[in-house]
């Protein structure tokens, strides 16, 4: 299902708020999105509980919103979620633990967790691999749940060629595609990893082309000879659109992880999206 572009425009706000909120790269966050769910916040796998603009399984998401929820508001849902004696994660009333699960469909909740589980998942992950963890690490610790990934992140720097289906037999049957080619041969873990690493990086180069469309839009709102223009104490219309143009064009200068900043607040992008929103006024 394609998302419209005011959806989508709504879906990335959330993942760029969660992305300030936590530190987690913007870029990782949205391309995990795109290819968990095509950026669609009501998706729903057909072989698994999964739900959500990040496809959380049920435990996955009791687990992350009982240890972060409480730091996003959420502290009603992680005071009713409890856990047995074996690990697994409860909640009492039938009702709340349905709202509960809602949340995965709430893009500003579903950003928030991801990016709380990113980052738990990076330091785990550091600590056994002993180096930085890349968007493809973490991503493999999303897929296979962060014990799956150690497991196969090991395997891995062992023997790249074996097959992963052999070592992952539950999560192959229920993911053919990812773990045999089109003609039902096994794909080995090194083969696995390189296909999730060339799809992130496919939609961080979508992210790139977005923000550069978004750049684009607000030199023209703030072109409009006509605007209505935010102004500080003192400055007039002209020297504001003189500082945007140039605060605009240092952005986009950037590219990468240092052009993520845009969508982290800062003085100078909050400013920016008063300066957009008044030049769109101005113009109707």
């Amino acid at each position: 299902m394609t998302v419209s572009a005011i959806t989508a425009g709504r879906v990335q706000s959330a993942i760029a708020l969660a992305s300030s909120k936590t530190g987690v790269d913007f870029d990782y966050l949205l391309g995990q999105a795109k290819l968990e769910s095509g950026l669609n916040a009501s998706a729903h796998a057909g072989t698994s509980s999964a739900s959500g603009l990040y496809q959380f399984v049920e435990q996955s998401w009791l687990a992350v919103v009982k240890k972060h929820g409480a730091e996003h508001g959420l502290g009603w849902a992680a005071d009713s979620i409890g856990q047995t004696a074996t690990g697994r994660y409860t909640v009492g009333d039938g009702a709340t633990r349905s709202a509960i699960l809602a949340l995965r469909n709430d893009p500003t909740a579903a950003s928030l967790m991801a990016a709380e589980h990113a980052s738990d998942n990076k330091s785990q992950l550091e600590g056994t691999l002993d180096r930085p963890a890349t968007g493809t690490d973490l991503y493999m610790a999303h897929f296979l749940g962060l014990g799956g990934a150690k497991k196969f992140l090991t395997a891995m720097a062992a023997n790249p060629d074996r097959s992963a289906a052999s070592l992952f037999p539950q999560a192959a049957s229920a993911n053919r595609s990812i773990f045999f080619g089109s003609g039902g041969q096994p794909r080995s873990l090194s083969a696995i990893y390189q296909r999730f690493a060339d799809k992130l990086g496919a939609a961080a180069d979508s992210a790139t082309e977005t923000r550069n469309a978004n750049l684009s839009f607000a030199a023209q709102a703030l072109n409009m000879g006509d605007s209505t223009v935010v102004t500080g104490s003192n400055e007039s219309a002209t020297d504001a659109l003189a500082w945007a143009q140039s605060t605009l064009g240092r952005f986009d200068a950037k590219t990468g992880a240092a052009a993520a900043s845009l969508y982290r607040p800062t003085p100078d992008t909050a400013r920016l999206a008063y300066l957009m929103l008044a030049g769109m006024g101005g113009g109707q």
